[in-house]
């Protein structure tokens, strides 16, 4: 006989001015139960937490709580007012609480490695995460409901956290847009779509397959019903089965890239090659080579060098503070090094999105925030009606004319994100890009960087994005050590073995570091021979002569009265234009390869 829910819900209905939240929405959470809430940015996910953690926000309904049972509620954003330091925030969810000096308070943040005496205000964002956390846990209440937990936490703390929950004997609900965090940790998923609550008595492996089941069918039911319906209905089910679809292909293509960075990455310690201006298409993007960086008595980033190509999607992953922004600075020229050098391509165009993402008009409503007062929106060369590039972002066709104010969080989060990926660019960096979206964004998003013919560079702590989308990862350990490997965050974990820190420390310098690269015990040395030799003085030069042949047959066709003038010669520019493209890449990849090809031999 199954045992009878801690916490239930009947009949709940929620609405927000005259939009429905919830309609009717029955669940039950049983003892032990480890549940995902999963649903769009704006669906309500928020929203029926508060109403499960007791807040009395609902329409209608009925809410029951088991007489005796705890409940621990995780919100996106704690709530530090009225608590001097961190243990009396801690200590203030338990009932019978001896105050801050309470071993379990003192416990509990010892293996949160936080300081009890410390002032909330004074607090990092992870530092924050952790605190939140910390009260939660503390009370080992039977039943947590944890909104969005790993927001803020490096990848260390995640782990940290997935073995404690993993181990935890009560109950829990939780949203999270970390697919690897919900897959190793639920066992049924509950569906928040359209006001109404669906349960799956599965993993949330199986949730994607299960949802898509259902969506079909409804598209079936419904295609006779109203226009609204029927929008409703392609734009939640149609769009985001056929990105799922297309997955697979996806993967096998980025196995080919990640096969090919292998090839490119050199081994650690080892110099990159240096290399002259390139065109914004040319092969190469950046070399960095022997960087480091310090603050104060810090090591940011010690000896660090790489090559970036074309296309490449390089990964930045560390513990909080170990200087993942700092290097994704120095390598796309924000910042100095102390040390070393760092050389971008010619031409290189970035587009930058930072962690506090770009501000919004609120009173400006997505069509002006992307065209303005126009009907299309330049998108990378292209022009695209602005609502069919809106629908791309999952936006409905009534929300393109309303105030961006009336948008949820995530919903804000995908217009940045279009905005930003309509600037023409050649390289897209983003600093922690997966906070606060939902999966189906999450996909957008990954299948926008896959489409994208230009570099990629990311600092990310989301590890099913990490494997699904970049070639290599760069790693910082935090002890100024920087290491790069072929492939995606599961790929480097196999490389570098188990993670020995706990949860919150920075690994010290005293860790035993990489081998330092040995010197070459005697100077004998391989030639790559005259000929080649010859060519790798002579490639940049023709390399430099075609640019300069482009620049002028572009500034030639710019003439808009070039083609009514002389038809014949502007067609025979245009093929030559083509042509002077095809040999600067072939003159770059034959340099490229001589290069490498001479690093080997001199070791």
């Amino acid at each position: 006989m199954a045992d009878p829910p801690l916490l239930a819900l009947s009949g709940i209905r929620f609405h927000l001015g005259d939009q429905t939240i919830l309609d009717g929405v029955d669940l039950g959470i049983a003892p032990g139960e480890r549940l995902s809430l999963v649903g769009r940015n704006g669906a309500g996910k928020s929203t029926l937490l508060r109403i499960l953690a007791g807040e009395p926000i609902f329409d209608g309904g009925e809410r029951f709580a088991q007489p005796g049972a705890t409940i621990a509620t995780l919100p996106q954003e704690p709530n530090f007012a009225g608590h001097a330091t961190v243990a009396d925030y801690v200590a203030s969810v338990l009932v019978d609480s001896l105050g801050p000096d309470d071993y379990r308070v003192a416990a509990i943040l010892e293996e949160m490695k936080l300081d009890g005496g410390r002032a909330p205000g004074e607090l990092s964002g992870g530092e924050a995460r952790r605190a939140a956390l910390a009260r939660v846990l503390v009370g080992e209440p039977d039943v947590m409901l944890l909104d969005e937990p790993t927001n803020h936490l490096d990848l260390p703390t995640i782990e940290w956290l997935e073995d404690k929950l993993s181990r935890w004997r009560g109950a829990y609900v939780m949203v999270s847009h970390d697919r690897r965090f919900l897959t190793t940790l639920t066992r049924a998923v509950l569906w928040l779509d359209r006001g109404i609550v669906r349960r799956l008595d599965k993993g949330y492996d199986a949730f994607e397959h299960w949802s898509t089941d259902i969506l079909e069918r409804e598209a079936t039911e419904r295609h006779k019903l109203d226009r609204l319906i029927e929008r409703e209905t392609e734009w939640a089910g149609k769009s985001i089965r056929a990105r799922r679809t297309r997955n697979e292909g996806r993967l096998r293509a980025l196995g080919e890239l990640r096969k090919q960075r292998r090839e490119q990455i050199s081994p650690t310690g080892r110099a990159s090659i240096s290399v002259g201006e390139a065109e914004k298409s040319g092969a190469l993007v950046v070399t960095a080579r022997g960087i480091g960086k310090r603050w104060g008595d810090k090591t940011i980033v010690e000896n660090f060098s790489t090559r970036v190509f074309r296309k490449d999607r390089i990964g930045l992953i560390g513990p909080n503070g170990a200087g993942k922004t700092t290097l994704l600075k120095m390598l796309i020229g924000e910042l100095e090094p102390d040390i070393g050098t760092v050389k971008l391509g010619a031409n290189v165009m970035p587009v930058i999105i930072d962690q506090r993402r770009i501000g919004l008009d609120p009173e400006k409503t997505p069509w002006e925030t992307l065209a303005d007062r126009n009907d299309h929106v330049l998108v990378r060369g292209h022009l695209t009606h602005v609502m069919t590039y809106l629908r791309e972002y999952l936006f409905r066709d009534e929300q393109a004319r309303q105030p961006v104010r009336t948008l949820s969080g995530g919903e804000r989060n995908r217009l940045l994100l279009a905005k930003a990926l309509a600037a023409p660019s050649n390289m897209i960096v983003l600093d922690e890009p997966t906070n606060d979206l939902d999966a189906d964004t999450l996909d957008l998003l990954q299948e926008a960087l896959d489409e994208y013919d230009g570099t990629v560079l990311l600092v990310s702590h989301d590890r099913d994005f990490l494997d699904r989308l970049v070639t290599s990862t760069i790693a910082l350990e935090g002890d100024g050590t920087a290491i790069e490997y072929a492939g995606g965050y599961s790929d480097y974990v196999s490389q570098r073995g188990p993670r020995e820190e706990p949860v919150g420390v920075t690994p010290s310098r005293a860790k035993e570091k990489p081998a330092a690269p040995r010197e070459p015990a005697a100077p004998a040395k391989q030639r790559l021979g005259y000929k080649r030799e010859r060519a790798l003085v002579e490639l940049p030069k023709k390399i430099a002569a075609l640019q300069a042949e482009m620049a002028a047959i572009n500034a030639l066709m710019a003439d808009s009265g070039f083609y009514s003038r002389d038809p014949k010669g502007f067609a025979a520019k245009s093929a030559r234009l083509a042509a002077a493209q095809a040999e600067v890449d072939a003159a770059e990849t034959e340099w490229l390869e001589l290069e490498m090809l001479r690093e080997e031999l001199q070791g």
